[in-house]
């Protein structure tokens, strides 16, 4: 060793060291993939038993409105729950979105010191509460607010969706406002310098600018009201019905996931399609991540 070149001791050092550091994140990398082609093969399988072994039609599966798992014979339609996670994501989603980014913009251009030192924190401790928090906050106080507000029992689709809003918030104002943040200074001294005001800065420029980075926070914040179950379930009465308003009670995909799966026996057709419930909002998952990535290409393109 004492006779090798100062080149052929860093060779053996990137070698020894850095190669070494490759190669374990190379493999914990197909580690993860591997886990994740896993999941979602489980999934496959599972999901599609429901139509392969139990012979459960597939277009009544997802259009009918007739949920009867425990009747002879059973019947199995998910359009009911289907149309209230959609229902009760997307008021999400109009709820919160105007709120995340007017929370970005005062971070990132109104008042970026403030924000920085005030609003960042309190979004970061959003982020970390638990859902059964959120829960059980909107059963104690939303719930009861509603019932003497608006009327009926309090637990409806428009208490699921301001929870919801308020659990989306933290993704849809961080994202936003790193979009906004990652615009060049150009595009804010060009506009000043041509004679606009701040706030035509703001709503001609950098919005626009910014709007696929923006989309990209609300696509994945539309994947995570989608998705969440508890906090949800808590507050949405649970009832197999599309609701006609807002203050009615409904049901959607995860709450029944939750409630029935431990209550079924595995591999009986009720169980089979629970899977496929559970498959299908995997397969919306996907869809949504590929929105976010298609919006994050085009921020990049442009």
């Amino acid at each position: 060793m004492a006779g090798k070149s100062p080149i052929g001791r860093i060779n053996a050092y990137y070698w020894k060291h850095e190669g070494l550091g490759r190669a374990l994140a190379t493999a914990l990398g197909f580690l993860l993939a591997g886990i994740t082609l896993a999941l979602i093969g489980f999934l496959a399988v599972k999901g599609l038993a429901a139509f392969t072994t139990g012979r459960v039609p597939f277009l009544a599966f997802l259009f009918s409105t007739k949920w009867a798992p425990d009747s002879d014979p059973p019947a199995f339609g998910i359009l009911v729950f289907l149309v209230g996670s959609v229902l009760l994501s997307l008021l999400a989603i109009a709820i919160s979105t105007p709120f995340s980014l007017a929370t970005a913009l005062f971070i990132a251009e109104i008042s970026p010191k403030a924000g920085r030192r005030i609003l960042q924190p309190a979004i970061e401790i959003f982020v970390g509460i638990p859902s059964v928090v959120y829960g059980w906050i909107g059963l104690s106080v939303l719930v009861p607010f509603i019932r003497k507000a608006f009327g009926g029992l309090g637990f409806s689709l428009l208490s699921g969706a301001l929870v919801l809003a308020v659990m989306v918030f933290p993704t849809i104002a961080s994202l936003s406002a790193d979009a906004i943040r990652a615009l060049p200074a150009e595009y804010r001294e060009g506009s000043l310098a041509l004679g606009a005001t701040r706030w035509q800065t703001i709503r001609r420029v950098l919005l626009p600018a910014a709007l696929p980075g923006i989309l990209t926070g609300v696509v994945l914040g539309l994947a995570r009201a989608f998705g969440e179950a508890l906090a949800v379930q808590m507050v949405i009465g649970n009832r197999v019905r599309i609701p006609g308003r807002l203050t009615d009670a409904m049901a959607n995909l995860t709450s029944l996931i939750t409630m029935d799966m431990g209550n079924t026996v595995m591999g009986t057709p009720w169980n089979d399609a629970l899977w496929s419930m559970a498959l299908i909002l995997l397969l919306l998952s996907c869809g949504f991540i590929l929105l976010a990535r298609a919006a994050g290409r085009k921020g990049a393109a442009r």
